[in-house]
């Protein structure tokens, strides 16, 4: 219990807890993905919570829980993919959180769905990260 707790005090753990971006920097391999964020149009409206985990409570908690044991393992580990991927159910929730804010803009294709399920992340991946 001591190690657990000194490992999450050294890595800095409590900043994840937190809505700033900064946060996500903690990892030499994010820093590319902040200064991209840091430099895109998304800055001025979003942060990453805003875009990367769910919009209610539990969902947002049980997301970062499961990232940070995920990405803990990955540094304890040494085995952090460079570059870094998104995975099926961190882009269902960025796709979720891109409907919450551009719903309307998208509802008059939305009748295309039907066929094809629009991803918004097959045309805009970088819209967020972009510089």
């Amino acid at each position: 219990m001591g190690l657990g707790a000194f490992t999450f005090t050294y890595a800095k753990g409590y900043s994840y807890l937190s809505n700033d971006p900064q946060a996500c920097a903690n990892c030499h391999v994010m820093r590319d993905v902040y200064d991209a964020w840091n430099h895109s149009s998304h800055k001025a409206v979003a942060v990453c919570n805003d875009c990367h985990t769910p919009h209610d409570f539990i969902g947002k908690y049980a997301t970062k829980a499961y990232d940070g044991w995920k990405h803990s393992l990955a540094f304890t580990t040494g085995a952090v993919p460079e570059p870094i991927r998104i995975t099926t159910l961190n882009r269902q929730i960025a796709q979720e959180n891109c409907l919450r804010c551009h719903g309307d803009l998208v509802e008059p294709i939305s009748h295309i769905e039907d066929t094809h399920p629009t991803d918004c992340l097959t045309c805009h991946a970088g819209v967020g990260h972009s510089h």
